[in-house]
């Protein structure tokens, strides 16, 4: 998932955005309401987390703005006004869900995969991919090879996520900094051979048909070679 958090709380803000990249998600985050207002309206995300009380536009204002400029992004709004009446302004502003502060990680989480799942059924986006006998499934983070199930670390769950969405298609180096790291730049490193490599073990050991292809000089494909 892609997660916009507007948090002017930097503690806060920075705790939530390692949480959310921790299990794997891709998390940015703004300290006031007319920038994350701005990066909402332009950006493509699955779930927005906005805190009500923000500086130069409050949470429900910014909502109601985006609703007004067509945007329908899943918003969940936190907030340490937790009263029903609370609660009932927040949703009526454009809000898709609300929690108040404080709350568990565990209980934020469980709201945002649903408001997620929400939204790609809306969108009718595909949430189960399969090459061959390898099977993903992007809302229970499961991946199977021949039925039996491979565990795979958050940041290799998007990286076979993202080739799998382009199976046949050749995925380039900068495709992958860009859409599974959120690197706009080349960091000089070699983490996409590593992970790479990790990631071929895992799905190809013993395979005589590999699924994860090198394409040399151009990037990356995974594919059916034995179709």
């Amino acid at each position: 998932m892609r997660i916009l958090i507007i948090e002017d709380d930097r503690e806060a803000s920075d705790y939530l955005v390692k949480a959310f990249r921790q299990q794997g998600h891709v998390a940015e985050h703004e300290h006031d309401g007319l920038a994350g207002y701005a990066r909402a309206a332009e950006g493509e995300y699955d779930v927005l987390l906005v805190d009500r009380m923000l500086p130069k536009m409050d949470g429900l204002s910014l909502i109601s703005s985006l609703r007004e400029q067509g945007v329908e992004t899943p918003a969940l709004i936190l907030s340490a006004l937790g009263q029903v009446d609370d609660r009932v302004k927040g949703l009526r502003a454009g809000g898709d869900d609300y929690l108040p502060k404080p709350y568990a990680f565990s209980e934020l989480l469980a709201r945002v995969e649903a408001l997620a799942r929400r939204r790609v059924g809306a969108k009718g986006e595909e949430t189960h991919y399969r090459v061959g006998d390898l099977e993903l499934d992007r809302l229970s983070h499961k991946v199977t090879v021949g039925g039996q199930e491979v565990v795979l670390q958050p940041r290799e769950f998007r990286l076979l996520e993202y080739l799998m969405k382009h199976a046949g298609q050749v995925v380039t180096r900068t495709m992958l900094l860009e859409n599974v790291w959120d690197y706009h730049f080349d960091p000089q490193t070699n983490v996409i051979d590593v992970h790479i490599s990790r990631l071929r073990s895992k799905i190809d050991k013993g395979r005589e048909n590999q699924l994860l292809h090198t394409v040399r000089g151009a990037g990356y494909m995974i594919r059916d070679s034995a179709r």
